[in-house]
């Protein structure tokens, strides 16, 4: 479906799936925790149907050459690096920018550090870091929605349960949103000789600085689903607050964390409203 080219930056090499005209509008799409660019594939189309260029890398830890040892590797300012790394590459000098997950928590570092580079934000299920944040210190149901991050943290422990008996565990946290071709995808990907551990990295990366993220000024579309088991309403609700530019906040009804697999034609929807005509 999409054609696949490769991007060195320094020492990795990234995949890069392309979609949409050579000469259309410039569109990132940064995908999440545990999948790879896969999950756009039921919202890259509608959006290269729209004229934009689509680019979607298979992140850092999850391409194969771009899979660096040890957690010190993982940082923000590494992931923010190569998504500022992948616009030089490739001659942009501004892109429109999506994440979902982990691509969502990228993305809103990426803007708020970079918005000379970014057109406009849309941001799926994660929050502005500060309001996620926020909502980690004060708001006990997003305490409990986050417990499972203790669990990613611990180096060995976590590939253990997440791989064994046919990565059980792993599978399990899909449920019934994501096709089963897509998760037996993201389950050879994640299996590959240090690819789980190279994503876990992410989060035994993590510090405190994280959330302490300033304003965004880019005009921002957040994407919050209401059965997203992992991010509760209550730091959705206050995302606008780091928002000093337009903004919308689109909730979800009945959708799960899957946002781009479950439902791809309102996400596709959104990011098109927030793009309009900006170039």
């Amino acid at each position: 479906m999409f054609e696949t080219t490769h991007v060195t930056l320094g020492d990795l090499t990234f995949d890069v799936h392309v979609t949409g005209p050579a000469d259309g509008t410039p569109l990132v799409l940064l995908h999440g925790f545990p999948e790879t660019a896969r999950s756009w594939e039921a919202v890259a189309p509608q959006l290269a149907e729209a004229g934009l260029r689509v680019l979607m890398p298979d992140q850092r830890g999850y391409s194969p050459g771009a899979r660096p040892d040890g957690v010190s590797a993982y940082t923000v300012d590494l992931l923010v690096g190569d998504v500022i790394g992948l616009l030089d590459a490739t001659g942009l000098g501004q892109a429109h920018l999506v994440g979902h997950d982990w691509g969502a928590a990228v993305a809103w570092q990426v803007a708020a550090r970079h918005p000379e580079r970014i057109s406009t934000l849309t941001a799926v299920s994660v929050p502005h870091l500060a309001a996620y944040g926020w909502a980690l210190r004060e708001d006990a149901d997003q305490q409990a929605r986050a417990a499972y991050i203790k669990l990613l943290r611990q180096e060995g422990k976590a590939e253990h349960v997440l791989l064994e008996d046919d990565a059980r565990r792993l599978r399990a946290m899909y449920g019934d949103r994501v096709s089963p071709e897509s998760i037996d995808e993201y389950v050879r990907v994640l299996s590959e000789p240090g690819a789980l551990t190279a994503a876990l990295n992410w989060y035994r990366a993590m510090t405190r600085e994280l959330s302490e993220l300033a304003p965004v000024r880019v005009p921002t579309t957040y994407v919050w689903s209401t059965e997203d088991s992992a991010l509760g309403r209550v730091g959705a609700e206050r995302c606008g607050e780091f928002v000093d530019a337009p903004y919308e906040f689109v909730v979800l009804d009945d959708v799960s964390h899957w946002v781009p697999e479950e439902a791809p034609d309102a996400l596709a929807k959104a990011i098109l409203a927030r793009i309009g005509d900006r170039p």
